[in-house]
């Protein structure tokens, strides 16, 4: 049993709805009628794409055939799901195939999911960095016992972290992971570090102090309410200076990376008054019923940890200094992606 990882920055629920995953290259049609060989997808990509660089054509027929040909059933992939950043796992429980009929990434695996909405903080950094390969279709080989534990564990574990130690291997192919630090690996580094240090270096209490701290960098008067009987309700916020006028903003702080359901969100709005609004902020995901009441309810924001970070990193030269001494950042520039494509 291998495990695979796969990126896709094109489509997002659909993956999850129907149960596969996928690649481009639509000007294709299929693969098993090219041949699924090197030389002849190389041909087929040459004629389909003529402005393509050599390198890049062979490089996506590497990608097609391990897709295509190498992923087995039974294997593991494991899909980094670009709406929230989170980590979806599962196994793959078909052959390949050519959706013909579906407007984008026609070419497919179908995928029993298995964990959803995994927080990338069960994970070392080590393992992260080694999904964050900047190819398409890749073997996860050195890390792949993280993945495999998370996989295995049961829904009450999921906060804890996965296996550290990785798995012995001295194969290396083309599929290995590219360890060049390009501009989205770092940017991709740099949020998992800041989401780690939100959730383990400061306590319960101190986020909900950070959480003040982020809305007065953001321009907002904001206080944290007392510890005990808040209803709820973690901190108060406003924008003038003295409270009084409407609206107030009621916030409430998960400090963890578990998904947020809807009886949370349902807590959070039965304190919210006319006139005032409600914001949710937590390090991880929210389930579908709770994204579904705050597309129906008027004055209710749920931030998850994806957008947390933004905030965070849009407003870190305002934080007060002993934040931004416990999470240290600092602007860089850095080689773009598409250098030497």
């Amino acid at each position: 049993m291998a495990v695979w990882g796969i990126r896709n920055d094109s489509l997002s629920t659909e993956l999850v709805d129907g149960g596969f995953v996928s690649i481009g290259w639509n000007r294709l049609g299929d693969l098993r009628d090219i041949g699924l060989t090197r030389e002849k997808l190389k041909a087929a990509l040459t004629e389909a794409y003529p402005d393509a660089k050599p390198r890049a054509v062979a490089g996506w027929a590497g990608i097609l055939l391990r897709f295509a040909k190498e992923i087995s059933v039974g294997d593991v992939v494991v899909a980094p799901y670009r709406p929230d950043s989170t980590i979806n796992i599962g196994v793959v429980t078909g052959p390949y195939e050519i959706a013909l009929d579906a407007p984008n990434h026609r070419h497919r695996r179908s995928v029993q999911w298995q964990k959803l909405g995994l927080s990338r903080t069960l994970f070392s950094q080590a393992a992260l960095y080694e999904i964050g390969s900047l190819l398409t279709v890749f073997g996860i080989r050195k890390y792949a016992s993280e993945f495999l534990a998370a996989l295995r564990a049961s829904d009450e574990s999921d906060e804890s972290t996965a296996a550290q130690a990785p798995a012995e291997t001295t194969e290396v192919d083309e599929a290995a992971v590219v360890d060049e630090p390009r501009a989205s690996r770092i940017e991709r580094h740099t949020r998992d570090f800041l989401l780690e240090r939100l959730k383990h270096d400061l306590s319960h209490r101190e986020f909900e102090e950070f959480s003040a701290d982020l809305l007065r960098a953001m321009g907002y008067e904001a206080r944290v309410t007392a510890y005990a009987g808040d209803g709820g309700v973690d901190v108060v916020a406003h924008r003038d200076p003295l409270g009084i006028e409407p609206p107030l903003i009621k916030v409430q702080c998960k400090h963890t990376t578990a998904t947020v359901g809807a009886p949370v969100v349902q807590q959070l709005i039965g304190t919210q008054a006319a006139e005032e609004l409600s914001l949710l902020l937590t390090l991880g995901a929210y389930s579908r019923e709770a994204l579904s009441i705050e597309r129906s309810r008027q004055g209710l924001r749920l931030v998850n940890g994806e957008e947390l970070v933004d905030l965070v990193l849009h407003n870190y030269d305002r934080l007060p200094a002993g934040w931004r001494t416990r999470i240290p950042l600092r602007a860089v520039l850095a080689v773009d992606d598409a250098a030497g494509l």
